[in-house]
């Protein structure tokens, strides 16, 4: 999703990037969308999977809470997310889910923006594992 993301913005994404000092994991930081659709890109930094004993749920909800406190403080109203975590950082689906759908849930019951988030997955295996995840543990 990076790599996308960063075609489509222009080599100016890039070079902002590289000011921002990195961003450890469950972080977040902001850019500019140069040419993007998006006014804004937020960067966060999922945790890969070492088998759910090294803080990963912890981490990945504090990606999407941190996204989301960052989208609010910029005006943001409108915000998608990729699966965090689960491409090459190996998360599991169903965990993931539930995670990204609860630490979402949980942050806009008490704050007015974003007033609406999407996911926008890679594949059917990941639509269908938020799906699940969806209709299991309510609608937000």
């Amino acid at each position: 999703m990076d790599g996308a993301i960063h075609r489509a913005a222009g080599p100016e994404l890039l070079e902002e990037c590289r000011g921002l000092g990195g961003c450890p994991t469950g972080q977040a930081r902001i850019t500019k969308g140069y040419k993007l659709p998006a006014k804004y890109v937020i960067h966060t930094v999922g945790p890969v999977w070492r088998q759910g004993g090294h803080k990963e749920a912890e981490l990945l909800a504090s990606c999407y809470r941190q996204s989301l406190s960052i989208a609010a403080q910029y005006g943001c109203e409108t915000v998608a997310f990729p699966a965090i975590s689960c491409g090459v950082y190996g998360y599991p689906l169903d965990q993931a889910a539930r995670i990204s759908l609860g630490a979402t849930r949980d942050f806009l019951v008490s704050n007015e923006l974003p007033r609406l988030v999407r996911w926008v997955m890679f594949d059917g295996a990941t639509h269908d594992a938020w799906l699940a995840a969806w209709k299991h543990d309510g609608r937000p």
